[in-house]
């Protein structure tokens, strides 16, 4: 698990892509306004969708325009974790002073009371690796009335059903959202706006290159993009074709 504010706005990128932009599709844009709401509400959230769909970036960038006047926390899951460990990163994430309590009664009092000190918003990212006891923590300080917290679940495919699966929690989500591929469509209008080298390349070969790689996901399309401009660079080339896509494919193990 890691822990503590938001990541600086460079490290959003998949791929390092100075040039690239970040794209109001209208997920974005829902999420931006389901975030307003939810963090006005003091209420819960669950953001989630497939790999690659954009819903960290998305969270993240919005969540970001509301700092400093948001004082905005972050916990990243990377495997199954204890109540335990959940207490101890909410310790780190807080920036709660002294070492962490040694028994469960003292932590929560001191997490309790931290958190009721000020309006806070507390990001659960890669949720789905949470399990029922963890989520029923979260839900407990939630719940307390004296603290002042939102809570925002983001997660892949599996977090919906996680988080459904606990009846207490799952029934006082405030937003669901769910993240999907780019539409065709969406592709069209979105990525040329997402790099440079896309906004002079012919729509054709833009959905080309949506059909036989990136299949409307952000991350694939980041990979494609620092692909092609590795191809470009190499063969002297200003503009992408067809011909510069098929050498990016077969780097990513894409169809030609």
């Amino acid at each position: 698990m890691t822990s503590g504010h938001l990541p600086p706005a460079p490290t959003d990128q998949y791929v390092p892509l100075p040039d690239a932009r970040l794209v109001s599709t209208r997920a974005l844009l829902t999420a931006r306004e389901n975030l307003t709401d939810t963090i006005e509400a003091r209420a819960m959230m669950c953001v989630h969708g497939g790999a690659g769909f954009g819903k960290t970036i998305a969270v993240t960038s919005c969540l970001r325009a509301l700092e400093p006047a948001e004082d905005i926390r972050r916990i990243t899951f990377h495997a199954r974790a204890t109540t335990r460990a959940v207490r101890h990163e909410l310790h780190t994430a807080l920036e709660l002073p002294g070492p962490p309590p040694r028994y469960a009664s003292e932590f929560d009092h001191l997490l309790k009371s931290a958190l009721a000190t000020h309006p806070r918003t507390l990001v659960l990212d890669e949720a789905q690796w949470l399990q029922s006891d963890q989520l029923e923590y979260v839900r407990y300080l939630w719940d307390d009335p004296y603290t002042q917290l939102a809570v925002i679940f983001v997660g892949g495919e599996g977090c919906h059903h996680t988080l459904t699966k606990e009846p207490m929690l799952s029934s006082r989500i405030f937003i669901w959202q769910h993240f999907t591929r780019l539409t065709p469509d969406e592709v069209l209008d979105a990525i040329p706006l997402y790099h440079p080298i896309w906004a002079d390349a012919d729509l054709d070969d833009v959905a080309f290159a949506d059909q036989h790689a990136a299949h409307g996901n952000f991350r694939n399309w980041a990979r494609l993009t620092a692909h092609t401009l590795t191809a470009l660079e190499r063969t002297g080339r200003t503009r992408v074709d067809q011909e510069v896509l098929r050498w990016a494919f077969s780097r990513l193990g894409a169809g030609s």
